[in-house]
């Protein structure tokens, strides 16, 4: 199938080199010590898959905890570190939603 239709091998090849590539960036992000790279990789990560590109445009759906079971990270970090990056403008807190 794959030799009579070179275009759904070409796109099939595509959709898996982005895959990979992207697990490949989220790897190197959980690799840091500082629980601010790991949350803006993982971030970032699922703001590349929406249409928002300005910034706090980008509700987060996951829960601290989820956050922390993704990032390897203690559920009491992520708040503390959530709360820190707020200070500093690299995201929006709205009743307890995130924005990115």
């Amino acid at each position: 199938m794959l030799n009579d239709n070179l275009l759904l091998s070409l796109d099939i090849n595509k959709f898996l080199s982005e895959r990979l590539y992207q697990k490949f960036l989220m790897m190197q992000n959980n690799l840091s010590l500082q629980p601010e790279v790991r949350l803006v990789g993982m971030m970032k990560y699922l703001k590349s898959y929406s249409n928002f590109q300005d910034q706090y445009s980008f509700e987060i759906s996951l829960t601290r905890k989820q956050l922390a079971s993704l990032t390897g990270l203690r559920i009491e970090t992520v708040i503390r570190t959530i709360k820190k990056m707020e200070k500093e403008d690299i995201l929006r807190l709205e009743n307890g939603k995130i924005f990115f």
